[in-house]
């Protein structure tokens, strides 16, 4: 995508007052803080009425609010401001530069109805669809938006950082209180648990503890009378102290005061509150609900299954009972702190992210539109320039294999897509391959498989989809065990190394055959020759080596570098060209290529601009006549695991 420069303002919208002490809250406030000192103009602002099921206040609070900003004007509605008002948020996304913050989605919120659950599903995947791009904060919760539709490359995780205090406070040992102090910091709701941790702390009577439990006690009212009614049952008054929200000071007074933290969560968008305990050097215990699976599996973090009260009581217990393990883990929390994110890191995080969503759409619903118009447009091409040499030679590979099996292990060979778009790889390939078959096709677009999943049920083949980003870390979880063949279509050139390394080393390992077709090769050409033809040409391939969402993009080199990859592992690799030839009856897709060749070049070098465009013009007008042909080379690559080509 475009890079262009960050906006100088941004807004952003909350509901409420932002000054609540909420993790999600205070997200918003210390990234606006840290953006404002690198130079940004950033603005937080709540919004009046009911979220994040909004009422009408909320409902007209919103629209005044949106319709106040200037044209042009970037504003990051927090996920629970705009979640349940799509049609607020289309309304006035084709004005502004719309953005989401999410944190989680409305629907994992728990203690909901399951129709509540399936109208925050449905109303969030649509706002989410009129914004030009979201900005989560985990990674756990940009694979959830898969199941939003939203396109994995229209998504920046910015992880929260941690406030430093500038002269720490000294640290109350424990034996100046009455035995070890616990501290759980978390507004009382139903998915914080902390009735589940009053429940764990019942057992432990007879050992020596205190436990404090900082957080809002106005968010859930219910809730909340429902935590002191079983602190009172469980006879903990004089144990558990319930001290409501705190502020800054107060928070900080109460990490000095604490031996260990405890957050007992069933699910979590981040859990910034691990974050901000380790850097007070305090050992955790936490659940492993949502993102904190990931997010607390870090040295001074002890982990136990969400929601298991005995497994929760166990971990508290062996710290009180054994101070020389929780001593070991406060050691380990005092060095873990060391590298603890700043809020500095986040806004760096942020301002890129807005970088790179200025190049995008005015909203998501036009990146698939545009995406699936770009691949319809491309497909008789493709499906003309594809080497039928390497598909007859796979075809023969994948039978011999097939009829090698005993009778009673045969079974359809499987397929799986990588960046399948719409599925024209399968379309092309189901026919031509003479075995049982069934297909899984990987892409970050869901709209793109839906389509995908509609053409190809046609053929009368199973295909299964999996919205997902695809990336070095991941790759080897979402390739099946017993894969035949992994194949792609113009794909390779647009990814990094180290995701080229990683899908190979992860075909090797199941020793599928690989089919990757259409990767471009560096060169094109057109007829009759025009002065500008080199510019443009060098400024494209120069284009071809941005970040497509992976990192550093191979561009044409990504053929010759799998082939390596593959040769060393003992593949037998065969490459054939595949070139477009395009003419007057390609006109369509002639015009649309040589408009992005224009757009890639202009980014490379925008004073070239006018130039550019009267080179574009020259051409347009010479496919109109009838008078102009395009060649593109492409490289399509077979290789075959521990044996000859066919």
């Amino acid at each position: 995508m475009p890079e262009s420069d960050a906006p100088e303002s941004v807004e952003f919208l909350v509901p409420g007052d932002p000054q609540q002490n909420t993790g999600g809250y205070r997200y918003v406030r210390k990234l606006v803080e840290a953006l404002c000192e690198d130079g940004c103009m950033a603005r937080v602002s709540g919004l009046p009425g009911q979220f994040p099921r909004p009422d009408k206040v909320a409902r007209n609070a919103m629209d005044e609010r949106l319709a106040s900003f200037p044209d042009g004007t970037c504003v990051v509605l927090d996920g629970l401001a705009m979640g349940g008002l799509p049609e607020i948020v289309e309304k006035h996304s084709r004005r502004l530069n719309l953005l989401a913050l999410v944190h989680h989605p409305l629907a994992d919120e728990t203690g909901i109805s399951e129709a509540d659950r399936q109208w925050f599903l449905e109303s969030e995947k649509r706002a989410l669809g009129f914004v030009k791009g979201v900005i989560t904060t985990s990674q756990h919760t940009a694979v959830r938006l898969a199941d939003y539709d939203v396109p994995a490359g229209a998504i920046h995780v910015a992880e929260p950082g941690v406030a430093r205090a500038k002269n720490p406070k000294t640290r109350i040992e424990s034996s100046e209180k009455n035995g070890p102090q616990i501290l759980c910091v978390a507004h009382l709701s139903p998915r914080k648990a902390q009735h589940q941790l009053v429940e764990a702390l019942e057992h432990m009577k007879a050992l020596p503890w205190q436990c404090t439990l900082a957080g809002s006690d106005s968010r859930d009212p219910e809730y909340s009378q429902q935590v002191r009614r079983a602190i009172a049952d469980a006879g903990l008054e004089d144990r558990i102290e319930l001290v409501g929200e705190v502020d800054e000071s107060g928070l900080a007074d109460l990490y000095c005061q604490a031996d260990f933290f405890v957050l007992p969560s069933l699910y979590e968008g981040y859990g910034m509150v691990i974050d901000e305990a380790l850097a007070e050097g305090l050992p955790v215990i936490s659940s492993d609900g949502g993102a904190l699976a990931k997010t607390s599996a870090r040295p001074g973090v002890v982990q136990y299954c969400a929601g298991d009260v005995r497994a929760l009581e166990a971990r508290i217990r062996n710290w009180l009972e054994h101070p020389d393990q929780l001593e070991h883990s406060r050691r380990l929390a005092a060095r873990e702190s060391r590298r603890i994110r700043s809020w500095a890191d986040t806004a760096r995080d942020v301002s890129e992210a807005l970088r790179y969503f200025q190049g995008l759409p005015s909203h998501l619903h036009q990146h698939s539109e545009f995406a699936s118009e770009w691949l319809a447009a491309r497909e008789a091409a493709d499906h003309r320039a594809r080497s039928r040499e390497l598909t007859d030679e796979l075809n023969q590979w994948l039978l011999s294999q097939y009829e090698s099996l005993p009778p009673e292990s045969h079974c359809p060979m499987q397929i799986v897509d990588i960046g399948s778009g719409r599925g024209s790889n399968a379309l092309f390939l189901v026919p031509s391959l003479q075995i049982p078959q069934t297909w899984l096709a990987l892409d970050q677009d869901a709209a793109l498989l839906r389509e995908a999943q509609q053409r190809v049920d046609l053929l009368d083949v199973p295909l299964k989809t999996r919205t997902v980003q695809l990336s070095p870390e991941n790759l080897e979880q979402h390739l099946p065990a017993g894969v035949a063949l992994v194949t792609a279509s113009a794909l390779i050139d647009l990814v990094s190394e180290p995701w080229l390394k990683a899908l190979s080393k992860a075909a090797v390992r199941r020793k599928s055959a690989m089919l990757i077709v259409l990767s471009y090769a560096g060169h094109f050409e057109l007829s009759p020759a025009h002065p500008d033809d080199e510019l443009l040409r060098n400024l494209v391939n120069q284009h071809q080596h941005g970040d497509k969402g992976t990192g550093a993009a191979l561009g044409p080199e990504a053929t010759f570098i799998l082939e390596d990859l593959l040769t060393r592992e003992g593949y037998r690799v065969k490459l054939v060209e595949s070139p477009w030839t395009l003419n007057r009856g390609d006109q369509v897709l002639a015009r649309m290529l040589m408009q992005g060749w224009t757009d890639a070049a202009i980014e490379q070098s925008p004073t070239d601009r006018d130039r550019l465009n009267r080179w574009l013009e020259t051409r347009d007008r010479q496919l109109v006549e009838g008078k102009l042909t395009v060649v593109v080379r492409h490289l399509d690559l077979l290789a075959l695991p521990l044996g000859e080509l066919p």
